[in-house]
């Protein structure tokens, strides 16, 4: 399905594929692209917390005042980072049970219940040796005698989620404001979606998924939400005298997990803890990196368009001229040609100590390493504005706040491709975002182009 796919299959994949109707966007805007200018004087740098760290991914905190961020190695160790030092024994160790051969597989994410303090639960999310790399989410409970130590007894899979390829996996997990766990699921991998997952309700495969943990019912390790968008109750069937759009919304093979789709690697999404909006990341394919937004307003259901679109642009790319645009089209988008190849997002910044950065989302760039911020200004409309391009090749990988809203960026060097052995990279670093007037003194930050 290359440039041979004329505008008249495309829009029948676009209807057929789900049984929802094929629907231009042109009232939509189209995404911003770097070169904006953010309202008020944003500058950053960034500071190195700690580093000799084996493939980080991803940082945690939870919010019991302990000041410790907890940090995912991608081989499968939790390590805990107090007073900028690295403890000199792991929080978790799933070693013996994370495949991380392949770049894309690993220990994806930490995330600690919204009432850790009181209950002490965590989730991990990780594609399992023994499942083939399947991701598992798990629960497990801390240690009652160390609260530097998990329970490796207490584990609980929560989820099990199989893949028919080793990348696109996805394998992000957080809470979100109302309180259940949202999962990024991929494609499910090689390239150009060829299992056409993500416009296919029947799968979680690329798609965002929220599920409660907080209960369970018989067949399940957890419950479905009862705002999920796709949940279809049965019913009779009723042929004559039913609108086109009450039609539509049935999907009684629909997994009643998902809350959105037609996204290909959201590797990384984040929520704004002060308004409750939702960006996704969602890592692009040949040409087009995008960033998604969703209000806290949405009651789930929405399309982000893949496999059909990359950002605002059919695929295959071939179909530029022409095509209808499909689904709900992302607030912002660069190209691979000039500003990188993987998007990675770090989150909103709702800290009280750089008041300059309040409410910027800020993304960055595997490949190029460069970071943008990127807001709505005093019209409406979203800017994307270039704030580092880094002398060294910083490689961000993922991301993290702690309990004050600060932000923490992810280094990592590491190899794309397999089999590799993490422990055979250069080590990886955790870096915080801080206002470029306010670095601290002595602090080591990154170089920057001259």
């Amino acid at each position: 399905m290359k440039s041979q796919l004329s505008l008249a299959t495309f829009a029948c994949v676009a209807s057929l594929v789900t049984g929802t109707a094929l629907f231009a966007q042109e009232a939509q805007p189209l995404p911003v692209q770097p070169g904006g200018k953010l309202p008020g004087k944003v500058a950053i740098q960034l500071v190195k917390v700690a580093d000799g760290l084996v493939d980080p991914v991803h940082v945690s905190a939870p919010n019991d005042g302990s000041g410790r961020l907890f940090v995912c190695e991608r081989p499968g160790v939790v390590q805990i980072i107090k007073d900028g030092k690295v403890l000199k024994k792991p929080f978790l160790d799933l070693k013996d049970k994370t495949l991380s051969s392949f770049l894309e597989e690993g220990l994806y994410a930490l995330e600690f219940h919204p009432k850790f303090k009181e209950n002490g639960l965590f989730y991990v999310s990780y594609a399992d040796l023994w499942f083939n790399g399947a991701t598992l989410i798990t629960e497990y409970r801390v240690s009652k005698d160390d609260p530097n130590k998990a329970d490796m007894d207490s584990a609980r899979v929560i989820q099990h989620v199989d893949f028919p390829y080793c990348n696109h996996h996805g394998g992000k997990i957080a809470f979100g404001p109302d309180g259940y766990l949202y999962h990024g699921v991929g494609d499910g991998g090689w390239e150009g979606d060829v299992i056409s997952a993500g416009q296919d309700l029947h799968t979680w495969l690329g798609k965002m998924l929220r599920i409660d943990v907080n209960s369970r019912t018989p067949d399940r390790p957890y419950n479905i939400p009862a705002g999920n968008p796709f949940i279809t109750l049965p019913q009779q069937m009723v042929l004559f005298g039913v609108s086109e759009l009450a039609f539509s919304k049935i999907h009684p093979k629909a997994k009643p997990e998902i809350w959105a789709y037609g996204l290909r690697n959201p590797w990384t999404f984040s929520f704004d803890r002060k308004t409750g909006d939702f960006y996704i990341a969602d890592i692009g394919q040949n040409h087009w990196e995008e960033i998604n937004f969703q209000p806290a307003s949405s009651k789930g259901g929405e399309n982000y368009g893949w496999k059909l679109m990359g950002g605002s642009h059919p695929f295959p790319i071939e179909l530029e001229k022409g095509a209808p645009r499909v689904g709900v089209l992302p607030i912002a988008e660069y190209s691979h040609v000039d500003q990188g190849i993987c998007v990675i997002g770090l989150g909103v910044y709702r800290g009280k100590d750089y008041p300059s950065l309040d409410g910027v989302y800020f993304t960055a760039d595997w490949g190029s390493g460069k970071v943008w911020g990127l807001k709505r200004d005093a019209a409406g409309k979203w800017q994307m504005q270039e704030l580092l391009d880094l002398d060294t090749p910083l490689r961000p990988t993922g991301a993290g706040e702690d309990p004050d809203g600060n932000l923490y960026v992810t280094h990592a060097t590491a190899n794309y491709g397999g089999p590799v052995d993490p422990y055979t990279s250069d080590r990886g670093a955790v870096w915080k975002i801080v206002a470029a007037d306010k670095v601290p003194a002595g602090a080591q930050v990154a170089p920057l182009q001259k």
